[in-house]
């Protein structure tokens, strides 16, 4: 399909979605949780349609050569699509935020009003995930807003039962126009600059990617006055301080590094110096048992070199010495993305001191950062991880931070 046809087909979704977003925005409470029970319902009694398609998206992928922790992202399982239903059923459950809040008295007979609206269209870009399909599309539900989605020909062809078989008639059977969540039928690198480039029609775009394509979208979305929530580099860090357990601090490294292919898996792993030699053996040890190979000093790469971006050598992590609580937080601050840090430490001053320092959008004591996701943190699915360094919605994104505030000013 030549490109001009791809971004014809990309706005022909936006403006369905525009056109569906009204009948989203003034459902009800009750509609919309309706419309995610339903949806969790059909993804049970869909679920041999949904898990057939994810099957011949897995054979494609595999013939591609595609790596094993891409392919642990892409596979969904009857225990993947379980937890999707139950995720949406939570959801369903989680009470709406207050849509108008009363602020202050003002003068003259005034009061001052904070009103919560939906943004209207919310794009979204992400690749080889099926889940985020219904992460992405159930937040966009419970905050009223419609929504494009886009996906990579990897898993174009999951996402697409999944709004098949249980977005849309989730949707449609509470009432509510089940254009409102658009899935861009093509898998053109293409469409997700058309998507990065309508600002009339989807102002806010998150982007969940990795690395340079997904930089670049936001680049793009940038130069079209489009918003994003961007997310394209990742990499947990874990500091093994001298006061630490020995035995917690090994149960961190294996529990961060229970999947390869994800953000916020082992990547870092700084021990401190007046340790380092006495304890890296078992370090080793244990991060062979986990099937991971360690980089050892001196690197030939970066410090934060995300090995989840690498193909070749996902199964691998960074380890280094340094200094002090202060010093690990400051190499986890110059030479990571800043999404997430943690110190194991038995030691509550120096815990103090590296949660002060870090500056990131997670930070952990004597926890994994495999805990940096909207679910386990906050109990609701993430659109997305938002590292900005400036005002906003910041860590995991969820559907209370996808709202505009509007002040109103009226008579009392």
């Amino acid at each position: 399909m030549a490109a001009d046809d791809v971004s014809d087909v990309v706005t022909a979704c936006a403006r369905a979605a525009m056109a569906a977003a009204p009948s989203l925005a003034e459902a009800s409470e009750r509609a919309i949780d309706a419309a995610l029970e339903g949806m969790a319902r059909r993804l049970s009694d869909a679920g041999a349609a949904v898990l057939d398609a994810n099957a011949e998206d897995v054979r494609r992928a595999r013939e591609a050569g595609m790596s094993r922790g891409l392919l642990d992202r892409l596979v969904l399982g009857e225990d993947r699509v379980t937890g999707m239903a139950r995720q949406l059923r939570l959801l369903a459950g989680v009470p709406h935020p207050e849509r108008s809040t009363v602020l202050r008295e003002l003068d003259g007979g005034l009061r001052l009003i904070e009103r919560r609206r939906p943004v209207g269209v919310v794009g979204a870009n992400y690749e080889a995930r099926p889940n985020v399909t219904v992460d992405v599309a159930s937040q966009l539900v419970k905050s009223r807003n419609a929504g494009v989605l886009r996906t990579g020909s990897a898993a174009l062809g999951s996402a697409t039962a999944l709004v098949r078989e249980v977005i849309a008639p989730g949707l449609a059977e509470a009432g509510i126009d089940p254009a409102a969540i658009q899935l861009v039928p093509s898998a053109a690198r293409e469409a997700a600059a058309a998507l990065v480039r309508l600002p009339a029609l989807v102002p806010l775009v998150i982007l969940r990617g990795s690395g340079d394509s997904t930089r670049e979208l936001a680049r793009e979305a940038a130069t079209h006055g489009v918003r994003t929530l961007a997310h394209a580099d990742g990499g947990g860090v874990l500091y093994f301080h001298a006061a630490a357990e020995p035995a917690k601090a090994h149960d961190l490294i294996t529990r961060g590094l229970d999947r390869l292919g994800v953000c916020n898996r082992l990547n870092l792993l700084l021990i401190d110096a007046a340790v380092y030699d006495e304890v890296l053996p078992d370090v080793l040890a244990t991060l062979g048992k986990a099937g991971v190979e360690a980089s050892l000093p001196p690197h030939a790469h970066p410090l934060g070199y995300e090995w989840a971006l690498d193909a070749e050598r996902e199964a691998t992590v960074t380890v280094s010495p340094v200094d002090s609580p202060a010093a690990a937080a400051t190499v986890a601050n110059e030479h990571t993305s800043g999404l997430a840090a943690g110190i194991v430490t038995e030691d509550a001053a120096a815990a103090e001191e590296f949660m002060a320092a870090y500056a990131g959008t997670g930070v952990f004591w004597n926890a994994t950062t495999r805990l940096l996701d909207g679910f386990k943190l906050l109990g609701v699915p993430e659109t997305g991880i938002n590292i900005d360094k400036v005002p906003g919605p910041r860590g995991p994104v969820t559907y209370t931070d996808l709202c505009l505030r509007q002040y109103a000013v009226l008579p009392r």
